[in-house]
């Protein structure tokens, strides 16, 4: 196979794996949304669970934005939220395809991946429910709230999301090398 072929054919795979992840994003926030849970002081978005994949594949980091905001219009968010929530979900995506995106990253510090997503979630949804929506809880209130909300989607469902990658899926966990 060509070089030329073989570049074409990696970047199909990656902007696939990018769609199906966005895809899957928001498939997974309509699901919470129908419980009542994806929206509010306090969010349990499954889809947050998702956001350790930048760890994995930075192609996550685009897939996890669009899912954002597609899914952030589809449950009818205003557009503040929808700027700000997805640029929170951007800026934690892509701190931790930064941060953890490398060989030496997927050992013992992978387990630290969710981090930067809840950390941003938490210091920016806030502000956007307390002014977007007029919310009459303080900040630190809605800090506390939108923090666990992340902590129990994002870094408890995330944890068990890279527990079954690094198990089942090594490929993946390597790198896809």
């Amino acid at each position: 196979m060509s070089k030329n072929r073989r570049a074409i054919n990696g970047a199909v795979h990656h902007l696939t794996r990018g769609a199906v992840i966005a895809a899957l994003y928001t498939v997974l926030t309509l699901l919470a949304n129908a419980f009542g849970l994806a929206n509010n002081a306090v969010q349990l978005r499954f889809s947050e669970a998702l956001c350790v994949l930048p760890a994995f594949m930075p192609e996550a980091v685009p897939g996890l934005f669009i899912g954002c905001v597609i899914s952030n219009i589809l449950t009818g968010c205003a557009l503040w939220d929808v700027v700000f929530g997805s640029l929170a979900t951007l800026i934690g995506a892509f701190f931790t395809m930064l941060f953890f995106n490398s060989r030496a990253g997927k050992s013992r510090l992978i387990w630290l991946a969710p981090l930067p997503p809840v950390i941003s979630n938490t210091l920016i949804i806030p502000f956007v429910i307390s002014y977007v929506y007029g919310s009459e809880n303080s900040i630190p209130f809605l800090m506390l709230t939108v923090g666990a909300g992340e902590l129990l989607s994002c870094a408890l469902l995330g944890t068990l999301l890279t527990a079954v990658i690094m198990r089942r899926f090594p490929h993946i966990a390597g790198g896809g090398k």
